[in-house]
């Protein structure tokens, strides 16, 4: 018998606090995007813990709907204009985007900027592997290595033939990464989390000579990988272009490695993997880290600083989903646990800078 093909990843129910005015939305719809015509039947990706994605059925259209979460003061992070017009500029030289299709830039229609795009159908895989997904060693390999060759492309894209030159901002790139992101922590603090705070202070002593700048997405990891459902090897597009700009690709890959949980990781902290990267077949951080290098041509020369700047990183943001979770400003249940997230990061940054590596830090 034939393994079944993976479920194209489906949208649910809204959640509650985060309906929309469909009303709103569809006088907003007949001026904007007047092919759209119909109704509009309203469901929402329920996996994301940033910006809010919502699926439109609209007649026999489907669209999807970005716009930042609710109680957000986090601007940059939330900017619905630049992502829209990253995609509009990245669309046409690398068409595993999705087609972004109009930009709402007033508050007033639904309480917050938003923008909307071409849904791109597939699979998604986030904590587990779906059905349908080669779940072997060998299938888990070759999923590790799609992914490695994808942070390749996106890092080989022409930014400046792509009209992208704007998001660069010059040399530095390493330093206002950690000192920002630093000050975002100290922004979202609602308890002391030593190990992170360590973490900051080390980053900032230890930062290497910029690589030459790239594409970046910056938040590069399995589940914003579309992958095709009669190959689920094969990646068909990636999402989530929200915090992308032009700067160095280490740091991206670091971002990447703060995602990358491995089997040899002390079971506290396998408890928080994002992604199936410590099932059998899945590579761990160091081969990750060698195979990048090998397949982008690029040296990387001490990636203890980029693995800890992408776990003091993500521990930032999940700082922030807390807090808007602590201050109400959310009612989703799974920003509960963020804390304790924060501080397992925490906890893994100090094995990492104790040791000197980034892998076996059990």
């Amino acid at each position: 018998m034939s393994a079944p093909t993976p479920a194209i990843d489906a949208a649910a129910p809204v959640r509650e606090g985060e309906a929309l005015d469909l009303a709103a939305l569809r006088r907003w719809l007949d001026v904007a995007c007047p092919e759209l015509v119909g109704d509009v039947a309203l469901t929402q990706f329920p996996a994301g813990h940033s910006n809010l994605t919502y699926l439109l059925t609209i007649g026999d259209r489907e669209v999807v709907l970005r716009r930042p979460p609710f109680g957000a003061r986090i601007a940059s992070a939330h900017d619905m204009g630049r992502e829209y017009r990253l995609l509009s500029a990245l669309h046409p030289v690398w068409p595993r985007v999705p087609r972004p299709l109009a930009c709402c830039d007033d508050a007033g229609v639904l309480g917050a900027p938003f923008y909307l795009m071409e849904r791109l159908r597939g699979v998604i895989v986030r904590k587990r592997l779906p059905a349908g997904v080669d779940a072997s060693p060998e299938g888990v390999d070759r999923l590790c290595g799609a992914l490695a060759d994808t942070l390749v492309e996106v890092h080989g894209v022409d930014w400046r033939a792509a009209g992208l030159g704007p998001l660069y901002k010059g040399d530095g790139y390493v330093a206002r990464q950690v000192s920002g992101w630093t000050r975002r922590y100290d922004a979202a603090r609602t308890d002391d989390v030593r190990a992170i705070e360590d973490a900051a202070r080390w980053l900032a002593a230890n930062l290497p000579t910029d690589a030459s700048p790239t594409l970046i997405h910056n938040d590069f990891k399995h589940d914003n990988l579309v992958l095709d459902p009669a190959d689920p090897t094969r990646v068909v597009g990636l999402l989530d272009w929200e915090m992308a700009t032009i700067g160095d690709p280490l740091m991206d890959l670091g971002t990447t490695l703060g995602y990358w949980i491995e089997a040899t990781d002390p079971p506290h902290i396998q408890a928080f993997a994002f992604c199936p990267t410590n099932v059998p077949g899945a590579w761990s951080r160091a081969r990750l880290v060698e195979e990048y290098a090998r397949r982008s041509g690029r040296e990387v020369t001490d990636p203890v600083f980029y693995f800890v700047y992408g776990l003091f990183k993500l521990a930032v943001v999940a700082q922030q989903i807390y807090r808007r979770y602590k201050l109400g400003h959310t009612q989703d249940e799974r920003f509960a646990r963020f804390l304790l997230g924060v501080q397992v990061l925490g906890d893994l940054a100090t094995r990492a800078i104790d040791r000197g590596r980034v892998d076996r830090l059990g």
